[in-house]
């Protein structure tokens, strides 16, 4: 349960950093820049000091491609955050374990136990809970589109996911440090071109903040797969989500003095019964 303790604290500290540079109208793109950079530096630590470490043209391929997926997760969570706020949108990111649960069950033959399926029913009943507390917020400031916006960061977020659980499932553990390194230089070589072509004004307050945001950036990554080859799957997503969404939460109400309502309450309260089922 380590790795899992410390892929929830890393991705938690993503979300309030992200809300963080949203404060002080960081330009995202910039953001995730810097972020990347860290995070190849760190990842290539790891590839050099690495005991026992292979590489092959398949791992690299799939870190590129995973490297696309991130970068379109990234953006559409920009897109969401910016017509639904950084809470709606952080909790439709969540809604994401739909989906490598799913393909988890249908693909690697994962059987959850009964206790297992209670904890992901009232997993999806916190997500939603909180979904409903913030859509009520927000009522009449959302249009059709936006809800689109938000569906793309959950089908982004999901397959960011699962492709991970896909690496752990066929690649050997060996090649971990080449495929993270994989991972964010491609990312970083996407942002980088991106902003040559578009231009993009360079600030060093949104620098720094992604040189930050970069550290449990490559450790989340890094911690996920190493609680995905100790955990069914089943298990995994539905603690890390409910963790992120629960100690978000408590962060977000500590820092900025964000409130919940009733529904907002009744969420916290599942959700920790859902991690409660879960970690049996």
């Amino acid at each position: 349960m380590f790795p899992l303790i410390l892929t929830i604290l890393c991705s938690t500290s993503i979300t309030l950093i992200l809300k963080y540079n949203d404060e002080k109208k960081g330009t995202p793109i910039v953001l995730l820049i810097s972020n990347y950079f860290v995070a190849t530096l760190i990842s290539l630590s790891f590839l050099l000091l690495s005991p026992s470490k292979t590489y092959s043209f398949s791992t690299m391929f799939f870190g590129a491609f995973l490297a696309f997926v991130f970068v379109f997760s990234f953006f559409a969570f920009t897109k969401a955050v910016a017509v639904a706020g950084a809470a709606l949108a952080s909790v439709s990111a969540r809604l994401s374990v739909i989906i490598p649960i799913i393909f988890s069950i249908f693909i690697f033959h994962e059987q959850p136990k009964y206790n297992q399926i209670t904890g992901f029913v009232f997993t999806l009943l916190t997500i939603l809970l909180f979904y409903y507390s913030l859509i009520t917020l927000s009522q009449g400031k959302l249009a059709l589109i936006d809800y689109f916006y938000l569906l793309f960061l959950l089908i982004g977020i999901g397959l960011n996911d699962f492709c991970l659980k896909i690496f752990e499932q066929t690649r050997p553990r060996t090649d971990t440090p080449f495929f993270l390194f994989s991972i964010f230089v491609f990312a970083f070589v996407y942002t980088s071109a991106y902003v040559l072509v578009k231009r993009i004004k360079v600030k060093r307050q949104t620098l720094l903040i992604g040189a930050v945001l970069g550290v449990p950036n490559i450790f989340s990554s890094f911690f996920l797969l190493g609680a995905l080859a100790k955990l069914p799957a089943i298990i995994v997503y539905p603690v890390t989500n409910i963790g992120i969404i629960l100690l978000t939460t408590l962060g977000a109400a500590i820092i900025w003095k964000e409130r919940l309502n009733v529904c907002g309450k009744w969420a916290l309260v599942v959700g920790l019964i859902a991690i409660f089922l879960l970690s049996f």
